[in-house]
């Protein structure tokens, strides 16, 4: 019998394996990834400089610990260079590997801008555990970072690194904070907070191009506006890994296409995390994740189960802001109520008949998810 094969050791791929483990203890297990392999929560990426974490500190298990709490093998640093779906097998350089079914959590890349300038290769991302250790170095005796993006990632990195003693620029095209995620008075709240820190900010424009001299750089802004930075760091999105999918003939579109149990259009080929497309929806977050791999799982061991998703509220890890986001549904009609005070920001999204469709909550108001949370409708029921 031909192993399972799972390509991908971030939180999908191994949190797969442990709930696969759960329910089946013999069958043969393979866990195979691009990177260092090490187990760790990805999360703590954003918010572990002011706290001196090092990549030792976050990494919870080696690779080879995982593969003996798996009971199976883990291979790091591996990179599979294609999918044969009909024959059910996997190109490694010049090794051939047999599946019985396949897992694709290959995760996401960081969006790269089209930015110029001699600087522009040297523009850091953290994507993972190896990227999180050359930044550590990298800003090791700096004083001054420039954050393009006020995304959710991009602010809390501007959060952790102003609390770590940094200068901080954060530059992004939208009008506000977290502007997919919250209403403009919550972004004006979590701005003000993270000023108060010492954050500066550049918003309504983008970084043209990058250039270096004598170990700086200059960044030349869309207004014409520009700034000096020791390092600069892109936060700006993530795409999923789509491309070993679609040369295999798999289905993708803005992920890799998967129905609600979580099948590719290729037989015995699954996919989730990061990467995948669930019913149209690619969602980038922890509990996504937690309910896909339980129900995974079922299905590998025979027992085909469809993913539900319940409201799975984002705690944007923002210390100097406490932010807790529900978004609606993209394309939901209904319209925001905000309720502000000097303390907090409660913004909930009504459908016309006064339906809860998702929140936001900033400062004090955060108190009240336990309250609001029930009230939403489930993602995915």
């Amino acid at each position: 019998m031909h192993p399972i094969v799972i390509i991908g050791s971030g939180l999908a791929g191994y949190n797969t394996a442990k709930e696969l483990r759960k329910l089946d203890a013999a069958t043969s297990l393979v866990v195979i990834a691009s990177d260092s392999s090490s187990f760790y929560s990805k999360p703590m990426l954003s918010n572990a400089i002011a706290s001196k974490k090092t990549p030792a500190a976050i990494a919870l298990n080696t690779p080879a610990q995982m593969a003996e709490q798996l009971k199976g093998i883990v291979r790091p640093n591996t990179r599979v260079d294609a999918i044969d779906t009909a024959a059910h097998t996997l190109k490694i350089g010049e090794e051939t590997l047999h599946y019985s079914k396949l897992v694709l959590a290959l995760g996401a890349d960081q969006i790269r801008l089209p930015i110029t300038g001699s600087g522009a290769a040297d523009i850091q991302t953290v994507n993972d555990l190896d990227d999180y250790a050359r930044f550590r170095t990298a800003i090791e005796g700096k004083k001054r970072v420039a954050i393009i993006g006020a995304g959710l990632i991009g602010c809390e990195f501007a959060n952790d690194l102003a609390a770590g003693g940094y200068a901080v620029d954060i530059i992004d095209i939208a009008q506000q904070a977290l502007g997919r995620l919250l209403p403009p008075e919550g972004g004006a709240m979590l701005k003000d907070k993270l000023t108060a820190l010492g954050v500066q900010w550049h918003l309504g424009t983008s970084v043209q191009s990058v250039d270096t001299a004598n170990g700086a750089y200059t960044l030349t802004l869309a207004n014409g506006a520009t700034l000096q930075s020791d390092i600069v760091l892109s936060a700006v999105g993530l795409k999923p890994r789509t491309a070993l999918a679609a040369a295999a003939g798999i289905k993708v579109n803005r992920g890799i296409v998967a129905d609600r149990n979580l099948a590719t259009s290729a037989p015995d080929v699954y996919t989730l995390g990061d990467c995948a497309e669930i019913e149209g929806m690619v969602m980038p977050y922890v509990m996504p994740i937690m309910h896909a791999s339980r129900a995974l799982a079922q299905t590998l061991t025979g027992k085909t189960t469809a993913v539900s998703f319940p409201a799975m509220p984002v705690m944007v890890k923002t210390p100097a802001c406490p932010t807790i986001v529900a978004p609606p549904a993209i394309g939901a009609a209904g319209s925001w109520q905000v309720a502000a005070t000097a303390d907090g920001v409660k913004s909930l999204f009504n459908s016309a008949d006064g339906k809860l469709l998702g929140f936001a909550l900033n400062g004090a108001a955060t108190a009240e998810r336990a309250k609001l949370a029930p009230q939403l409708p489930p993602v995915l029921a």
